[in-house]
Parts: C-alpha cells; structure tokens; sequence
C-alpha cells in the first residue's frame, strides 16, 4: 500500500460524471413506473425543504469550519478535520447526483407542461434540483475549508497536491 497517498479536491469532471449518472436515473424513472402499470411518484415539498435544510446546515459549517482554520488559524483535531473533509466531498457529489435525478425527473414531463399534474412534478423537481446543486457548492465549500494554509495544493486533481499531505489541519 503507498503511504504517500493524499486525498485531492473533487474534480468537475467526477462531479459531472456524477450529475450524469443522476440524470438519467431520475429520467428512467418515469418510464419504468408506467412501463410496470404504475404511476410516476409525486414530488412533494419535504424533498427541497430537506435538502434546503441540508444545504443550509453544509454552508454554515464551512464558513465555520473556514473561520476557524484561515482566519483565527487555529488548529483542529485531526480526526474531525478528516470528518469534515470526507462529509463535503460525501455532500458535492450526492448533491450532484440528486441534482442530476431531479433535472431528469423534471425532463420527463417537460413535454407535457400545459397539464396541472406535469407542470407542479416539473416545478417542484427543477426547484429540488436548484437546492441540491446548493447542497454540493456547499460539500465543495467545506471541503475546500479543510485545506491546510500555505500548502501548494491546486485544484487540478493530476497535479501533486492533495487537500493536505497529513489530512486537514490539525
């Protein structure tokens, strides 16, 4: 096992696989229910106010988690910074993939917008998705919260740098 491993910032191009794949779950979804006899599931209001809840919650502990390493420098318990790294990159891309499902999900009814049912399941989805696209900025924000100062790390996930040689700060 090579223990010059570091773990790296999520790539756009993972995320974009990622959101991808979520579309055409979500766009599958539809065909296969009515394919079976079934009727395509409702999108109810609980799905984007959790994930505005989730969001909300994500965006705060990065600011937190930002103002506490970069600007106040303190240090944090290693195994808390790895928590939280591997809870934002966890939360960037399940956002990515809801995003994805939902973007889908509303894809398939986008023909039949004039219909009440259709128009409120592509509305609510398209809103869902906007929220879940809150939830990965929010992952990515604290991910990038937990990078050591002054390491060389980049973005560019082929390059050398990782998000922190020895895990987050701390």
């Amino acid at each position: 096992m090579d223990d010059n491993r570091q773990l790296r910032v999520t790539a756009a191009t993972t995320l974009a696989v990622t959101a991808l794949t979520g579309l055409a779950i979500g766009g599958s979804i539809r065909p296969l229910v009515e394919r079976g006899g079934g009727v395509a599931p409702a999108v109810t209001w609980t799905a984007p106010l959790t994930l505005l809840v989730f969001a909300a919650m994500l965006l705060g502990l990065a600011r937190i988690t930002y103002r506490t390493i970069h600007q106040r420098h303190e240090r944090i318990e290693p195994h808390r910074a790895v928590n939280l790294l591997v809870l934002g990159k966890a939360s960037a891309l399940a956002g990515a993939m809801v995003a994805g499902a939902y973007l889908g999900y509303a894809m398939s009814f986008a023909g039949e917008w004039a219909t009440e049912l259709p128009r409120e399941r592509v509305t609510r989805s398209l809103i869902a998705c906007v929220l879940a696209l809150l939830v990965m900025a929010g992952g990515l924000l604290l991910e990038r919260a937990c990078r050591v100062p002054g390491s060389d790390d980049t973005d560019d996930p082929r390059s050398g740098g990782g998000v922190a040689s020895d895990g987050p700060r701390g």
